[in-house]
């Protein structure tokens, strides 16, 4: 797993623990060619964002405007302007739905 903690860009491999602190920006990526799992604990919970957040992707990608409503419902700020910069740079893709 690839990071970006503020300025920091950290890789994650198997058994590895990264911490994000509070208020942060921050971004997570499969810094890897197979598929990737982790463990994400975050205090306090956010567990409904995650939840409607998993109904806008099963779709395929989000579309940006339902995903800023989204995160100002639960008081989180969302860049979205940094995502082609970081897709280049680590050389990902956004979300593609499995099919």
């Amino acid at each position: 797993m690839g990071a970006q903690l503020g300025d920091a860009v950290i890789i994650g491999h198997p058994g590895d623990l990264i911490f994000k602190p509070r208020h942060q920006w921050h971004t997570f990526w499969n810094a890897g060619d197979a598929p990737a799992r982790i463990l994400e604990i975050i205090s306090p919970a956010v567990e409904n964002y995650f939840r409607e957040l998993g109904v806008e992707l099963k779709g395929g990608a989000p579309d940006p405007q339902r995903l800023v409503a989204l995160c100002g419902r639960y008081e989180l700020d969302m860049d979205m302007a940094s995502v082609p910069g970081l897709m280049s740079r680590f050389g990902v893709r956004f979300y593609e739905a499995a099919g």
